[in-house]
């Protein structure tokens, strides 16, 4: 007789979680499904947006309606579209588009409340007030023409906020989407949601809103985080399809309250937390700023992260980038590891390099760098293809010769020479050109010259310093951000998994403060400091619920008798000090 294959424990749980949530949209209720890492909370959201197509598509087709999906990237949009097979009787955008989907068709309001807006006083001035203008949202930043208004993000949110109270506008939208489903809710801006859960949650004639996400992932500021009202029914997704059970077992320890169930208890894993406790030398006072203290110094840091890395690899950890991922605070940790040091400390704002908003960054991460790998590989056709519109056209033979004879000076110049020297030699050689952004940038700072003892603008000062910089660092960055390194930063994984995670919790950020975190997780949460605590936990929260198969944690910030307890209770007992380097 075959024996009968046993259920997946995490499986079970999941079902009976889904089960609730489809009663809820059966009944009309309002719900949120906290669904802890690895639950499976876009399955879910997808499940739910099928049991709404199936059983009350007929209906919504009738009446024009269609069912709201809110989203916060532009990946979940596709994500999830894919999977519902891009049914038009779903509306699955960003919460920008939704909102404007809806306050567009309020002009007269809109006009009234853009022109009282801070933001918009000198433009509005400047053009002789709002007038009889159209209110658009296309471009993503403030601009007056002689017919139409143009809106920032950030204002598309505030006017949505605005606009709720109205009696009117809620009717439209219960009308225009008797459903709201929101993706990983606890990223929501706060006011919108507080102005939705004032006006919407508690409303007899819907629209009915689903909630789904997890509270302890919320990392970014502004957002609402946890949702709590009378006419939510909360329901906890208790899975864990990703992370072995050693994984499972930490999460659950630190999160009781949401306890998960494992996919396969047969996989075991491995969970250990590394200190640094032993080191017997002087560790950083924080002198000189960076909320350094108590941390090791840079090179001993360093020194303790490579010995560990060693030791791990001998455990059967494989460290390449698509296997392991090494979770670091800060860009400027992370940068001294990755060899773009003098890069982090030229710009103010790490989305400036990281993102590439910078124009010299993204002409060299997005265009020259890849079209120097396809120089290499001869592959010339996606050479000019990355160079894109600032390529002139090759006619002649003598066009030929000149373009390989300019991209194989440029090739050697990237390996020994600073940026400025790159730069100089591209203007020189014209082969390629850069785009207009960076020739208008170089240009400034070329001939900007103040009167004596004036500060240049800083966009001056960036490309200068900039010039300085050994281009080697260039390909590091532009290494690190295609994801060839096995680094990252904490922020920059959320939603992701990787086979083995390896976490470096130190000092260097005034918001993070890991051993107080852990002795307040021990001993209770000063009065006034939940955010602060929040912030710290769901970070470490997000990092330890990365890994399919193997976490470990390095704390080279020294911790106390009572974080080091916690610590042991968490990883039952499977905490040690550091290897030595």
């Amino acid at each position: 007789m075959n024996a009968v294959p046993e259920v997946s424990p995490a499986l079970i749980a999941a079902r009976e979680a889904e089960a609730l949530v489809a009663q809820c949209l059966q009944d009309h209720r309002n719900f949120l499904l906290e669904a802890g890492a690895g639950a499976g909370k876009t399955y879910s959201l997808v499940g739910a947006l099928k049991h709404l197509i199936e059983h009350e598509g007929p209906k919504l087709r009738r009446n024009h309606q269609r069912i709201a999906c809110i989203t916060y990237t532009n990946a979940a949009t596709a994500v999830i579209n894919s999977r519902i097979d891009g049914d038009p009787l779903v509306f699955v955008d960003t919460i920008h588009a939704f909102c404007w989907s809806l306050i567009r068709k309020f002009q007269p309001a809109l006009r009234l409340l853009v022109a009282v807006m801070p933001e918009w006083e000198e433009k509005l001035a400047e053009a002789d007030g709002i007038g009889s203008r159209t209110v658009e949202y296309e471009l993503g930043h403030r601009r007056v023409t002689a017919d139409t208004v143009t809106l920032h993000h950030d204002d598309v949110l505030g006017l949505m906020v605005s606009l709720l109270p109205n009696v009117k506008f809620q009717a439209l939208l219960a009308q225009q989407y008797p459903f709201v489903l929101i993706d990983e809710y606890q990223d929501t801006d706060v006011a919108v949601m507080t102005s939705m859960s004032e006006h919407l949650l508690g409303r007899a004639a819907g629209p009915v809103i689903g909630l789904f996400g997890d509270h302890w992932q919320r990392i970014y500021d502004k957002t609402c985080g946890h949702v709590a009202h009378e006419a939510l029914t909360e329901i906890g997704k208790k899975a864990n399809f990703r992370s072995a059970t050693r994984i499972v077992d930490v999460l659950n320890r630190m999160r009781p309250d949401l306890p998960q169930a494992a996919k396969d208890e047969g996989v075991v894993g491995s969970a250990i937390a590394f200190h640094t406790n032993a080191w017997q030398g002087e560790r950083r006072t924080g002198a000189g700023g960076g909320h350094w203290k108590g941390d090791l110094p840079a090179e001993v840091a360093h020194a303790y992260l490579a010995t560990l890395i060693k030791k791990l690899e001998s455990d059967g950890w494989d460290l390449a980038p698509q296997r392991t991922k090494v979770l670091m605070l800060t860009h400027n940790v992370l940068a001294s590891e990755q060899g773009y040091d003098s890069i982090t400390k030229i710009f103010s704002y790490t989305d400036q390099f990281i993102k590439k908003e910078d124009p010299l960054i993204a002409f060299f991460c997005d265009a020259l760098e890849p079209a120097c790998t396809a120089f290499h590989h001869k592959r010339f056709g996606e050479m000019f293809s990355l160079l894109g519109g600032s390529t002139p056209a090759v006619s002649s033979h003598g066009d030929k010769i000149a373009w390989f004879s300019s991209m194989e000076g440029l090739v050697k110049i990237r390996i020994d020479g600073t940026i400025g020297q790159v730069l100089d030699y591209i203007l020189e050689h014209a082969h390629p050109r850069p785009p207009d952004a960076v020739l208008s940038a170089l240009g400034e700072a070329a001939e900007w010259h103040g009167e004596e003892g004036e500060e240049p603008p800083r966009r001056v000062q960036q490309i200068r310093q900039l010039r300085d910089v050994p281009y080697k660092e260039i390909i590091a960055l532009d290494r690190f951000i295609d994801g060839y390194t096995p680094f990252a930063t904490k922020h920059s994984v959320k939603g992701d998994e990787f086979e083995n995670v390896l976490v470096v919790l130190g000092r260097g950020w005034n918001k993070y403060n890991f051993d107080q975190f852990l002795q307040w997780s021990a001993e209770g949460v000063p009065a006034g400091k939940q955010d602060a605590f929040e912030r710290n936990r769901n970070l470490f929260y997000v990092c330890c619920s990365r890994p399919i198969t193997r976490l470990a944690l390095l704390f080279t910030q020294e911790l106390s008798d009572v974080s080091l307890a916690m610590l042991d209770n968490w990883f039952d007992g499977a905490t040690e000090p550091a290897p030595a380097p």
